[in-house]
């Protein structure tokens, strides 16, 4: 099972792709699509579409979780995260990924054991937990903490992770919680 995390941002987004092997939860890739400031909304938009269905064929998800929006002091930084978040879901849906949404609070408590985890926390965990050599940008490391969560809370969901990206069933193996990365 593949899942792409998706941190949406207007000059910023990170993304981060894992798969569930045997067991096990390992790093397949990860960054920060950058968007260029001097462009207006409309081609910074229609970039993070084109970026993020680029990022969606090399990787070939079976899901995609796409965190939600944090509704801070300004209603400005809502509605511009709203419409990058927007593309986000549309993109991976146009392309028939399942979607799942995760808060901020749920993905950090997930990786760090508190709903109120630093960035830079996020970034140690996530780097720790996917033996990562260094710790990935900030973007990037939301990304894949929201995957980790996903991938490790979708039993609990009910969520079935035992289809490949063909449809067909696999045999179902016992959860494991424990994410390493392959030799």
């Amino acid at each position: 099972m593949r899942i792409l995390g998706i941190d949406p941002g207007s000059n910023a987004t990170g993304y981060g792709v894992i798969e569930r092997r045997e067991g096990r939860v390992v790093h397949v890739a990860h960054g920060v699509l950058r968007l260029g400031r001097a462009d207006g909304m409309e081609r910074r938009l229609a970039q993070l579409h084109a970026e993020l269905l680029a990022v969606i064929e090399a990787h070939q998800p079976d899901a995609a979780v796409v965190e939600r929006a944090f509704v801070g002091t300004s209603a400005r930084s809502a509605l511009v995260l709203g419409q990058a978040r927007g593309v986000a879901l549309a993109a991976v849906a146009s392309r028939g990924v399942s979607v799942h949404e995760l808060s901020p609070r749920e993905i950090k408590k997930a990786v760090v054991g508190t709903g109120n985890a630093e960035k830079r926390q996020v970034q140690f965990m996530v780097a720790r937990l996917l033996e990562l050599e260094g710790r990935p940008a900030a973007d990037a490391a939301d990304a894949l903490a929201a995957a980790i969560c996903h991938v490790n809370s979708a039993k609990l969901r009910g969520l079935d992770l035992t289809r490949n990206t063909s449809g067909r069933r696999r045999r179902a193996r016992a959860p494991s919680f424990v994410v390493r990365r392959a030799r």
